[in-house]
């Protein structure tokens, strides 16, 4: 009987050490605890920051003119696939049309087109014809040869049909020019650019669907390096535009919203 009272009081000596674990292991569970609410998510802060900022600066203040009344900002419109097709279609069609004229000037242009005088690309925005400025117009001169003023007139009247916007832009190298009616590239090609406007003009195509750009030699698609590069960048182009508005978003002055969309510098297609 001693003995096994002497056994019983043994093992209670040694029953604080469950008491002790437990008492560990809450503390460690407490301490994560502690550590993960002082972790903050900085993406999910910063969220949670503009949003705050957004909706104050848009409250109204009530007639105190202490305490905001936070009002929900409202969700921008989502374009449905239907309406998303829809202006797809839209611009498909349009960038047939864009070809047919192209074709067009083509046929009535096709000796210069075979002598590489002529070029019809197909870019983002449209549809381009670059002619070299050598059979448009004498050197250092900005009157269409007569010649050539007849084919203009052929192109004209394929435009008249069409109802795209033209930019006429005029190209010139970088060999400066210096002489009482043009004292230098810049007014070279802007004239030349308005010469073939004018000519447009007179063939019926309404003025508010021509504009007239002179690039001096800014805008080279050669290097001015040998004569072959320098008579490539002396052209006029004509630009046939697209109709279809492109979407823009206005910018506040934090800069929030989309920017607006850059000249287009893709590459082009040569249409055949």
């Amino acid at each position: 009987m001693a003995r096994r009272r002497h056994e019983e009081e043994h093992d209670n000596h040694e029953r604080w050490l469950v008491s002790y674990a437990d008492f560990i292991t809450l503390l460690f569970a407490f301490f994560v605890v502690m550590y993960a609410l002082s972790s903050v998510n900085e993406g999910k802060y910063r969220i949670l920051s503009n949003s705050m900022v957004v909706a104050f600066r848009n409250a109204p203040v009530n007639s105190v003119g202490q305490t905001p009344t936070v009002m929900p900002t409202p969700s921008p419109a989502v374009a449905t696939p239907l309406a998303s097709k829809a202006s797809e279609g839209m611009r498909q069609k349009e960038r047939e049309k864009m070809r047919q004229v192209a074709k067009n000037i083509l046929d009535v242009m096709a000796p210069l087109v075979e002598q590489g005088k002529v070029r019809v690309l197909e870019t983002s925005r449209g549809v381009s014809i670059e002619i070299n400025d050598s059979i448009l117009f004498s050197p250092g001169q900005a009157l269409l040869k007569p010649p050539l003023a007849k084919a203009m007139l052929s192109v004209a009247e394929v435009l008249v049909a069409a109802d795209f916007p033209i930019t006429i832009e005029g190209h010139t190298d970088n060999m400066p020019i210096s002489n009482t009616q043009f004292p230098s590239n810049w007014e070279l090609s802007a004239v030349r650019a308005t010469t073939v406007l004018r000519l447009f003009a007179d063939a019926g195509i309404a003025a508010d669907r021509l504009t007239a750009i002179g690039y001096a030699d800014t805008r080279p698609v050669e290097p001015n390096l040998l004569a072959d590069g320098r008579a490539r960048n002396r052209r006029v182009t004509i630009l046939i535009d697209s109709t279809i508005p492109e979407k823009s978003t206005e910018l506040d002055l934090q800069g929030a919203g989309r920017s607006f969309p850059a000249a287009p510098t893709a590459s082009h297609t040569t249409v055949r």
